[in-house]
Order: C-alpha cells, then structure tokens, then sequence
C-alpha cells in the first residue's frame, strides 16, 4: 500500500508501517490510531488520551528528525507514549493521595462491545490495575493488552528484563486474588 509523494508500506503483519520519518503528517495519519490505542489500555480510561497522544506527537515532531530508519518510528513513538503515560499515571496516584483524583471507575473508560460477562472481567481488570503502581500497570498492559514481548515491555520501560517480569507477576498475583474474592 503505497500513497503518492510518502514513504508507506504496510507489511505482511498489518502492525509495521513503514512511515518516512521526515513526513510528520504521514507519521501522524500512519500511527495517531496505534498510539491512542496504546495509551487508552494503558490508562484505563479516556479523558487523558488526547492529551497524551498530542504530546506525543509533539515530542516526536523534533525526534523523529534524528530517526534514519522509518522500522523505528513505531517503536520511536511507543516509547515517547509510554514515558508520558508512566508519568501521568504517577500524577494521578499523587492526586488520588490528596482527594483530588476518582478511583476508576468502568463509566469513563468506553469498552468494546461485547456479551456483559466480557466488559465486567475489562472492568475488574481495571479495577486492580488502577490499585497498583504506575510501573506495574503499564508493564502489564504492555504485555498482556498490546501483546509485547518482555523484552520489549523491559526496553519501553527502561529497566531490566527481571524487573519487567517481576512488575507484571506482581499484577498476576494481585488478579488472582481479585478473582478469589
């Protein structure tokens, strides 16, 4: 799939664009929909999404210059969205500390439709996601709602493999026991 004077070829995985770096408005067609993705399941809800997809892209604007391989805008921009996410998830717990943030709550995150047995298990999930630490919700989320691999989940949070494996068992653990009771 190619369109006139841009860089875009989609490949076979239908998830890979590759996008010329230098063409920010191609950039922004090709990937506004897979970082308002990313960062929606990340933050559990949709009031911060625009805001952070902006940002984003604002942060890539001078960024993507330095990029020479169009392969690396994809996970250019995942990481600018999950840095920005990770600090407004702290933002929010700090908030939360001072009663100036709502717990989640199922009502400000609109779901895919689905039988109600698929929306209650997203909201219990959110629920438990939004009692643990901005670390270990987006490590999860990166694994289990994007489908990263760890070594991917350890590179866009800039720490370890181990730590990337102990944050997400630490929210396996805590759905588990969710689940129990």
């Amino acid at each position: 799939m190619s369109a006139p004077g841009h860089l875009i070829q989609l490949h076979q995985d239908a998830t890979q664009l590759e996008v010329d770096p230098a063409d920010f408005t191609a950039v922004v067609r090709a990937y506004r929909p897979y970082v308002a993705g990313v960062v929606k399941r990340m933050l559990g809800r949709d009031d911060d999404v625009d805001d952070i997809v902006q940002d984003t892209f604002l942060r890539a604007l001078e960024g993507l210059k330095r990029l020479e391989n169009p392969l690396r805008v994809k996970p250019y921009l995942a990481s600018t969205a999950v840095r920005l996410t990770l600090r407004r998830l702290r933002r929010r717990r700090l908030q939360r500390a001072f009663g100036l943030w709502e717990r989640w709550n199922p009502t400000l995150l609109s779901m895919p439709r689905g039988n109600g047995e698929h929306r209650a298990r997203l909201s219990d999930v959110y629920r438990v996601l939004d009692g643990r630490s901005a670390d270990e919700q987006v490590a999860w989320s990166l694994r289990y709602l994007e489908g990263e691999r760890l070594e991917s989940v350890a590179e866009l949070l800039g720490c370890s493999l181990s730590t990337a494996k102990r944050r997400i068992a630490a929210v396996d653990a805590a759905l588990e026991e969710a689940h129990r009771d």
